[in-house]
């Protein structure tokens, strides 16, 4: 056996090229990736900068707004509750598929969230207004969880570039409509229709999943919940130790857990930051989200040609250094409050080391991963990458409060430094450790 099915066709037969990638994102399976990865970008903002936005225009102190943020460590933590999603059928729903059942459970529960929190508001009964966030939190990440597995099972190893490229359109296309859509909402209409208008737009991708083919589910049903999470999690753990040896693997981990440090604690201030300086919602959403996006864009794919021309080495330190670095443009800033030139200047520099730093760390994660258990491995990396700045970015209000803001960023762009330290220990070892590259 050479490891091709009867549905293969045989490595001459198929397409290359461009050939390759048109029909790659023709598939009907490339269109419902689209507005999935739709659905998955929509909650991300609205439960995370949109939301602190919204609550320091209602009056909520800083240090509080820093706190609310620990909502999105869902998005952080999705891999303990993903054997679940992975292996339990729901009721009513089941019927429609293990995949689809829990993307449109996600989505239902999603739109009552964002709802609730509409109707609501922040200064009318703030616990229950921070619960449903919560809800809403839990549910898009749980989405993401269900939306992953799904792109894998529905088309061949040859397609999923493809597919990856129409999600990535569709996620960014709603960041945009979450962050700058409810900017202006809220600018003329307020935040409760912004939140409402938020909600409805997700009849969209619900009647996606419900026009949507189930995939072939291959996997091995565990014989518990118990033995789901033994296999799913501390499997891939214990393979990763001994494959790279106790100390280097804690080394790994503690520097993809400190790579985007810099950039993950001064993401939550960052819109009452704008405000405090005197930008408008508009200002904001146009500077910030449809330029920024479109920067963001540019630095991924520069990111991604200095994988392939000069292996991951090389820019694993610019990345390292350009997103710490960056902060330092935020720092200028505060000497000129309202100029829009700065500002762009900031987002400039901002958004192009995110985005290429961003596509560098997926390769880098992607290179650390067993074949035997790429997608788990992938996905607890990927979770530890956003932990330690979620964790500090709850006590970014109290920081500010302390240094002002020109501190905090600062103080953010220093951060780096226990990272370049792990990074010269890691260096000789790097190439061995990534196979080379």
């Amino acid at each position: 056996m050479n490891g091709s099915t009867a549905v293969d066709p045989p490595p001459e037969r198929r397409p290359h090229g461009w050939r390759a990638l048109t029909a790659a994102f023709g598939t009907p399976a490339a269109r419902t990736m689209f507005f999935f990865g739709f659905s998955s970008g929509l909650p991300f903002l609205l439960v995370g900068v949109t939301l602190s936005a919204w609550l320091k225009q209602s009056g909520v102190d800083l240090a509080l707004i820093a706190l609310v943020s620990y909502a999105t460590l869902s998005y952080t933590l999705k891999f303990l509750w993903a054997p679940a999603v992975d292996r339990l059928r729901l009721p009513v729903l089941g019927r429609l598929g293990q995949r689809r059942s829990w993307i449109l459970a996600a989505q239902l529960v999603l739109a009552v969230a964002l709802a609730g929190m509409a109707l609501l508001t922040p200064t009318t009964s703030f616990a229950l207004f921070i619960a449903f966030n919560g809800i809403a939190a839990f549910a898009g990440a749980t989405q993401d969880v269900a939306i992953d597995a799904y792109r894998v099972e529905i088309a061949p190893l040859e397609a999923q570039g493809g597919l990856a490229s129409t999600y990535t359109l569709g996620y960014r296309l709603a960041l945009i409509v979450s962050s700058v859509g409810t900017l202006y909402i809220a600018q003329f209409a307020g935040w409760r229709v912004g939140y409402l208008a938020m909600a409805l737009i997700l009849a969209i991708p619900v009647v996606a999943v419900l026009r949507a083919r189930e995939p072939e589910n291959r996997l091995r049903r565990a014989a518990s919940l118990g033995a789901a999470i033994r296999e799913g999690v501390i499997g891939p753990f214990r393979e990763f130790f001994v494959r790279f040896g106790w100390p280097l693997a804690l080394a790994l981990l503690v520097f993809v857990g400190l790579y985007k440090l810099p950039e993950q604690m001064v993401g939550v201030v960052a819109y009452p930051f704008y405000m405090h300086l005197g930008f408008s919602l508009t200002d904001i959403a146009n500077v910030s989200k449809i330029y920024g996006v479109i920067v963001s864009l540019v630095g991924a794919f520069l990111g991604g040609y200095a994988v392939t021309r000069f292996g991951l080495r090389g820019p694993v330190i610019f990345s390292v250094l350009g997103i710490a670095l960056c902060n330092l443009l935020y720092v200028l800033m505060t000497a000129h409050p309202g100029s829009i030139a700065y500002f762009a200047l900031a987002l400039s520099g901002d958004n192009l080391a995110n985005g290429f730093g961003g596509t560098v760390l997926v390769a880098f994660m992607s290179g650390l991963t067993h074949r035997g258990y790429t997608a788990t491995q992938y996905a607890l990396l990927s979770s530890l990458a956003n932990l330690p700045g979620k964790l500090i970015a709850g006590g970014s209000g109290v920081l500010v409060e302390v240094v002002g803001y020109g501190g905090f960023y600062a103080l953010s762009t220093v951060s780096v430094v226990p990272t370049l330290l792990l990074l010269a220990w890691l260096w000789p070892r790097l190439k061995p450790a990534l196979g080379g590259t």
